[in-house]
């Protein structure tokens, strides 16, 4: 579920909005006094480049959002050629010259004008790449694509679907046959392992264009992340996280040898249901569908999200929920305008699964919706992908939660007890697993752009082993991490989903604690409570991009960010 979501982020995650409003309007009309002759130029600037912006991105939104609802041929052609105009706009060197002089300067104080300086010099830089080693990333990365939607691996000569993989390692008992099914997912490393690492060769060389190390720094930091930052954030999860999941690991290993018949040590990779170990196994047999099935799922959404002081009403007007032919088949969030045109592309079932996706896409929708109007432009949107992931998360999090499912649907105390200790241990363990599979994908990409041409092979078990315990395959030498799409067309991105769910404990533990003082902190759901929305709107939504993602979270919170309430909430 964490991984339907990759934002449609254009360079480095900013978007520019629509340009006559009365804000604008007043603060150019005290330009000429307050600003210097160095911030009117960057001001005049920022004005015209929003003007050949705004038009041509809710271009490129419409015709996205009607392609994933159509799935027209034609709408999805269009997009790309939008976007690519779109995208072109930010090669231009000129312009990048410009604002890295004015940038670099000093001269532009004033807090908005400096920030948006910052974000747009951020975008720009990230495309001053050679146009023709651009295309030649562009084309590998789009060859890799291809290889992985097309291929199928194989077992005993035939080739099988991820459906069937899938199906096998949530159901077989055989490990004979569930280990031939996981290979054959690895199989599809062997075949792209070149092409990855040409293009990781390219994105480096693209990097030492710009003046970075590598391509992993220069991510980081157009995304304003820092890596020692990074790092010392993700050694404080491993501490917090290592010696519970350690104890929750052997359950699962116990559950799972004993469904296989084999040895707790005995187990390997092809034991798991998944075939990364990305996912928790339902060791607790937790079932909240049958909750779920009668009931109305939109409706839910509606009063849940208006009692916490976020209606969603024109969210869902401009939205489309339920299936149809030509329709992707998942669920996103589309600001079209940033002037409120917000929607969601969803294909709603009445269980559990999408119960917990609405929750999370309304999370989305409510941050575009209820951010500031007033704002520039440049910095009406979230302050990090992962900062507007955080609040999807917090909030799906509850379709799971006993509590909030007896107080949405009725429940007698008994009917929640009946689920509430498996499925408080399904969500602790879920937790430790993501974030230890977190720590092996940031490590390891971090590894492969500062040496490539190390043994790939050696040092993917190695962390694996290490931060999620799972045993290697005696004797395999095989890509197997070229496996994992994420490392070709979501490069240097994955550590994202984990921040976001750091962040949501760090929300929840604010909310329980000065929010909802006096709120018991295992059953706290936030229904009715307008005041969580407030809280919200006025310390997260309203700031949009004005701060960078740290101060905004201290700000909101009090402090930057920790793993410490993430551990509180699932490891405690």
């Amino acid at each position: 579920m964490r991984e339907r979501r990759l934002f449609f982020i254009l360079g480095c995650c900013f978007i520019a909005l629509f340009l006559m409003t009365s804000r604008i309007v007043f603060v150019n009309s005290i330009t000429s006094q307050k600003l210097t002759e160095k911030e009117k130029l960057v001001a005049n600037f920022i004005t015209e480049h929003v003007a050949r912006v705004e038009p041509l991105m809710r271009e490129t939104y419409l015709a996205s959002w009607e392609a994933a609802v159509t799935g027209s041929e034609e709408a999805y052609k269009r997009t790309a050629e939008l976007q690519f105009k779109l995208e072109k706009i930010y090669t231009s060197k000129d312009d990048f010259l410009k604002l890295k002089g004015w940038k670099e300067s000093g001269e532009v104080k004033e807090h908005l004008l400096a920030r948006q300086l910052r974000v747009l010099y951020l975008a720009y830089l990230g495309n001053q790449i050679p146009e023709e080693l651009l295309k030649k990333i562009v084309d590998k990365g789009t060859e890799a694509e291809q290889l992985f939607s097309t291929f199928r691996g194989k077992v005993d000569g035939k080739e099988v679907t991820m459906n069937d993989i899938n199906l096998v390692l949530q159901n077989s008992t055989d490990s004979a046959e569930r280990k031939k099914y996981w290979e054959a997912q690895k199989a599809s490393g062997k075949a792209v392992e070149a092409i990855l690492k040409e293009v990781v060769q390219l994105r480096n060389e693209a990097a030492k264009v710009l003046g970075f190390p590598n391509y992993f720094v220069m991510s980081l930091t157009l995304g304003e992340q820092d890596e020692a930052e990074l790092l010392k954030l993700f050694d404080e999860l491993d501490s917090l996280t290592r010696q519970p999941f350690t104890s929750v690991k052997k359950e699962v290993d116990q559950y799972l040898a004993r469904r296989c018949g084999i040895q707790p040590q005995e187990v390997r990779p092809w034991h798991y249901e998944d075939p990364f170990f990305q996912e928790a196994p339902d060791i607790y047999k937790v079932d909240l569908d049958r909750w779920y099935q009668k009931t109305d799922i939109l409706q839910l959404s509606k009063s849940f999200y208006s009692g916490v002081g976020l209606p969603v009403e024109e969210i869902l007007q401009r939205s489309d929920l339920y299936e149809k032919k030509g329709k992707n088949p998942h669920a996103f969030t589309s600001d079209i305008d940033r002037k409120g045109d917000v929607r969601v592309l969803a294909n709603i079932k009445n269980n559990e699964r999408w119960m917990g996706t609405m929750l999370h896409e309304l999370g989305h929708g409510v941050y575009d919706k209820y951010m500031e109007r007033s704002l520039p432009f440049i910095l009406r949107y979230p302050a990090h992908s992962f900062t507007t992931e955080a609040i999807a998360m917090m909030l799906e999090r509850m379709s799971k939660n006993p509590w909030w499912i007896q107080q949405m649907l009725g429940l007698s105390d008994s009917q929640r007890m009946e689920l509430q200790d498996s499925a408080l241990k399904l969500a602790r363990l879920q937790g430790l697993v993501f974030s230890r599979w977190t720590q092996v994908m940031f490590r390891f990409e971090r590894e492969l752009y500062r040496n490539p041409e190390q043994n790939l092979n050696r040092l993917w078990w190695d962390l694996v082993e290490k931060y999620q315990m799972v045993s290697r395959p005696e004797g395999r030498d095989a890509p197997d991490y070229a496996a994992k799409i994420h490392f070709c067309i979501a490069p240097v991105y994955y550590h994202n989903y984990q921040m976001g769910e750091l962040l949501a404990s760090q929300l929840r533990h604010y909310i329980i604690t000065h929010i909802l003082k006096g709120a018991d902190v295992k059953s706290a759901t936030y229904i009715g409570g307008k005041e969580v929305g407030e809280y919200l709107k006025g310390k997260v939504f309203a700031l949009g991009a004005t701060l960078p993602w740290n101060e905004m979270i201290k700000q909101a919170t009090g402090e930057t960010l920790t793993a410490r309430y993430f551990a509180e909430q699932f490891v405690r």
